[in-house]
């Protein structure tokens, strides 16, 4: 689909899987299990799908994905399977190299959206997008290198700190315009400082939801993860966010559904919002 200048291209780099009950918080799994089927191991499929914004000037990716060079043990506790999918299979596929891209935008600095922003070669980290600027909240960056004891686990500091060694960070703070079409804005439920992308011109508007919401089945509001640091922060912004994408008629793009890319929108006959329609592609 075409919105302004841009082409988006949805990007799969690779499939995994995390705690069902992690994923979905306080949601018994009697509900979350009917749409996502544990394994034995009580963990759930995931995709790491990030979204490339293509334009005649620009080649924007949002986020990086997981990435490779994990260890075995690492790989086996996550299921971590390029054996399909892979960054660079997926640009390669749409005639885009790595060294193509000019911007990536990082929505947060967890592991399975930044993994995949620098690679190891020759003995160390080096960016794996070397010709872009990577565009990263500043609280996020700040938390990132200090994480808690609770969230310490979901950072990799070898995945981003490269990239601000070598200048090639410019960190955003708050909402911002990235550029015509292009809107960054913050929000910290699920971590400080995360920022998700809307895209738009005057007849469409897509938004990157991140970790905001992962899946269609977290739109129901109490669908909040166990991973979050600030929950009802969470839940508010999910109400903000989803009212406005019912009354604006926005495109949700889901970078961690299996199943669904994207969806619209809609209010049941109870005024609950409820997805409208799902499409595996984009519209």
């Amino acid at each position: 689909m075409k919105i302004g200048s841009f082409q988006l291209i949805p990007v799969e780099t690779c499939s995994f899987k995390l705690d069902g009950g992690a994923m979905f918080g306080v949601v018994p799994k009697i509900f979350w299990e009917k749409t996502n089927p544990p394994d034995e191991q009580n963990r759930i499929l995931l995709h790491a799908r990030c979204l490339l914004l293509d334009s005649p000037e620009r080649k924007i990716l949002i986020d990086t994905g997981v990435g490779s060079n994990w260890s075995e043990k690492f790989a086996g506790i996550y299921c971590i399977d390029n054996s399909q999918f892979s960054m660079e299979k997926s640009l390669s596929q749409n005639g885009v190299n790595p060294e193509d891209i000019t911007d990536v935008i990082i929505t947060h600095l967890h592991f399975d959206h930044t993994g995949g922003a620098t690679k190891f070669v020759d003995g160390e980290w080096q960016p794996s997008f070397p010709n872009a600027t990577y565009y990263i909240q500043k609280k996020q960056y700040e938390w990132a290198m200090k994480p808690s004891l609770r969230d310490k686990a979901s950072y990799f500091i070898e995945r981003y700190k490269p990239l601000a060694d070598r200048n090639m960070v410019v960190f955003t703070e708050g909402n911002q315009k990235l550029t015509e079409g292009i809107e960054l804005i913050e929000i910290n439920g699920h971590t400080f400082g995360q920022q998700l992308v809307k895209i738009s011109d005057p007849v469409t508007t897509l938004l990157y939801c991140a970790d905001l919401i992962p899946f269609t089945s977290h739109i129901p509001l109490p669908y909040i993860m166990g991973y979050d640091l600030q929950p009802l922060v969470t839940l508010n912004e999910k109400i903000e966010t989803l009212n406005k994408a019912v009354e604006e008629n926005w495109i949700l793009f889901f970078e961690h559904d299996p199943f669904s890319a994207a969806a619209t929108l809609e209010r049941n006959e109870k005024n609950a919002i409820v997805v409208k329609e799902k499409f595996e592609r984009l519209p």
